[in-house]
């Protein structure tokens, strides 16, 4: 049950918010660089990996996060994300269990995480997943919902770092 004033039952957040990323589960994330690229004509995507090891504060259902995923992002009208799940549990593994693979959440960008996590609790919304300070100096992270009135569709808020690690090489891609 939540507080919030939505008629809809949306978080107060995402009033007046357009979404700034589409994300898709895929289970080879080299096949699905290939078929995206081919899709959107164009194959300038960056991949990063997210593990406990470069990434604090991972939580899975309120409790410590032990999953890794490996992602590649391109464009940014919206940003198109796919995500290859390396090793749950997480929500992706979750998903794929009982929807399959595809489109997953619905992301939007904010200039401040820890903020839009404190609005969407205030209304009653608590994260499903986290994880925190993955950019160059510490700053980053993000926070995933689930939202009964759009279910089933996953949204997630997104604080991009300031200063990203290099983009990871995706190996078998171009062979």
């Amino acid at each position: 049950m939540t507080s919030t004033s939505d008629p809809a039952g949306l978080p107060r957040f995402l009033a007046g918010r357009h979404p700034t990323q589409i994300s898709m589960n895929v289970p080879d994330l080299v096949a699905g660089v290939r078929a995206w690229s081919a899709l959107l004509g164009r194959d300038d995507w960056s991949v990063y990996s997210y593990d406990a090891q470069n990434t604090e504060g991972l939580t899975y259902r309120g409790e410590p996060g032990e999953f890794a995923i490996r992602l590649a992002l391109c464009g940014s009208a919206p940003q198109i994300e796919l995500v290859e799940t390396l090793r749950g549990p997480n929500i992706y593994t979750e998903w794929i269990e009982a929807h399959g693979y595809g489109m997953h959440h619905l992301g939007y960008h904010v200039e401040d995480v820890e903020a839009a996590i404190a609005s969407f609790r205030a209304d009653g919304f608590e994260p499903i997943q986290t994880g925190f300070h993955y950019g160059l100096d510490g700053d980053g992270g993000f926070a995933y919902y689930e939202i009964p009135a759009v279910d089933p569709i996953v949204v997630e808020v997104i604080e991009v770092p300031r200063r990203r690690k290099p983009s990871e090489t995706l190996p078998g891609l171009h062979t």
